[in-house]
């Protein structure tokens, strides 16, 4: 696997961490697969629920939170370390200026289009921009509204597909389609990208069900500059969530696998469990809001609260919350090190690519 570089930046290791949230890609997993060459990532998603302060303003111990995450991870680490950001988040645009302030690497942000994130850029800004995408289409308008409004391309594009674990930037119809197939949007993306190649050097991130070195062979061969896994490095010892919530990887198989309707408004994929059920029976009716955490959620009209049960799940209460998982996570059968999960890759995709080489023979 080739390194590459997003920016100024080299990418010794041609992998990015998926940002998982709540609490469960921070520091710890970063820091571990930084240290490997890749691309660690931290979800700021729900901090102010990890860093609470007492009884005070969620939208501030967000701040906080990401703040302190930052600097366990710079502890740990002199590697890569990345932010994900969800444009869906009400404090959006205060955990996109923590990240600026605090030199974080590269920000990543998707759950909807990230059209304003380069304003939020200061003349001595290092922070690279890496939006994800789920379309050629979706790609081509952001790359065109961020050149006209303010002079800057992306330094890469995450292309999510609708085998991600979490928010699908999908309609639910899509997600099975082959024509929105992560392999059909490979080669689209990297096409629209190669397309600003005399103004900036764009590489395509391949996202969405990667589980092992011969899909990450695959998808270089179809385009791809990298890829991004999360699933993978949930079952790792550095992942930062419970123990329990990564048992539900090992346990479940793929009939537990559901698509449900998230009340950010998107389709997602998670194991099924006693709270989904729970929701599906309207058990779990909030009855008011103490966060306000996404844009898009009312709760009067919503059937839970999100940031409440991925928090729940991410402790190790499934009582009260639910897992997001990848379209493969329940192949998990152990838990690894980061270092045996990427030794691994490593190992397949040589296995995969030597295979192919005899072929050509």
């Amino acid at each position: 696997m080739r390194s590459f570089f997003i920016g100024n930046r080299e990418i010794c290791l041609p992998i990015i961490q998926g940002g998982m949230g709540v609490g469960v890609s921070l520091s710890g997993l970063a820091s571990a697969v930084a240290n490997e060459g890749g691309v660690g990532v931290i979800s700021c998603a729900g901090l102010g629920l990890l860093y609470r302060q007492g009884p005070g303003d969620y939208l501030k111990n967000c701040i906080w939170g990401l703040k302190e995450e930052l600097r366990k991870a710079r502890e740990k680490t002199g590697g890569i370390i990345g932010v994900n950001i969800m444009v869906a988040l009400s404090n959006y645009a205060d955990m996109v200026r923590t990240a600026i302030t605090e030199n974080a690497d590269i920000i990543f942000s998707g759950a909807g289009l990230p059209l304003d994130l380069p304003a939020y850029r200061t003349p001595e800004s290092r922070t690279l921009l890496v939006p994800i995408v789920s379309s050629a289409r979706a790609a081509r308008i952001l790359c065109d509204k961020w050149q006209a409004n303010y002079g800057y391309l992306p330094d890469a594009l995450v292309v999510e597909g609708p085998k991600a674990g979490g928010h699908l930037g999908f309609k639910r119809e899509q997600i099975d389609d082959e024509n929105h197939s992560l392999e059909r949007l490979i080669p689209e993306v990297a096409a629209t990208a190669s397309s600003y190649g005399d103004r900036k050097t764009i590489p395509v991130i391949a996202a969405g069900g990667i589980t092992t070195g011969e899909d990450i062979r695959r998808f270089l061969e179809l385009g791809a500059t990298g890829v991004q896994i999360g699933s993978l490095f949930v079952t790792t010892d550095e992942c930062d969530a419970s123990p329990v919530f990564k048992q539900v990887y090992i346990d479940s198989s793929q009939e537990d696998m559901l698509i449900i309707q998230s009340p950010v408004g998107m389709p997602g994929r998670a194991f099924d469990g006693k709270f989904i059920r729970s929701v599906n029976e309207g058990n779990e009716k909030p009855k008011g809001c103490p966060y306000r955490c996404i844009k898009t959620c009312d709760y009067t009209k919503s059937p839970y609260c999100i940031i409440k049960a991925l928090y729940s799940a991410a402790r190790g209460d499934m009582d009260r919350g639910y897992v997001f998982a990848g379209a493969n996570a329940h192949l998990a059968d152990r838990i690894r090190s980061v270092k045996e999960v990427i030794a691994r890759l490593k190992d397949e995709f040589e296995i995969a690519r030597n295979s192919i080489n005899r072929q050509q023979l």
